[in-house]
């Protein structure tokens, strides 16, 4: 039930095979599959920045698709390694903001539920 209901998606929003890959036990979308996703649903997306210092930023997303408006967070830790962070980058800033994208548009788009993320939520998400 759960894998048709993604590949009605995967349809839906014209996704193709670069843009959406499996991940030990999470479907992952790129971000030209995401980028493609807030197109075509005409998802606009404010940010507030919570916390920006040198190493660490939060952003909050304010995303509005139609009538349903939804608020989440995207954070970047610098650091080596899990342990001391989520972001081996020194530009945390557009991680957090790519994050907080990622989530908006996911949640918006019911595929949060579906068990379905983003490739810049984490580190451990990229594509090998």
């Amino acid at each position: 039930m759960k894998t048709e209901k993604i590949k009605e998606k995967y349809v839906l929003y014209g996704l193709e095979k670069e843009d959406v890959f499996r991940h030990q036990h999470y479907v992952i979308i790129t971000r030209s599959g995401i980028d493609k996703i807030q197109a075509i649903e005409n998802i606009t997306i404010d940010y507030e920045v919570i916390n920006c210092e040198k190493d660490f930023c939060v952003v909050k997303a304010n995303a509005l698709k139609g009538e349903t408006s939804i608020q989440t967070f995207g954070s970047a830790l610098k650091g080596e390694g899990f342990k001391d962070g989520n972001c081996n980058t020194w530009y945390v800033m557009e991680m957090a903001e790519k994050r907080a994208m990622s989530r908006a548009v996911l949640k918006l788009t019911g595929f949060y539920e579906l068990g379905v993320f983003g490739e810049d939520e984490s580190e451990d998400f990229k594509k090998k």
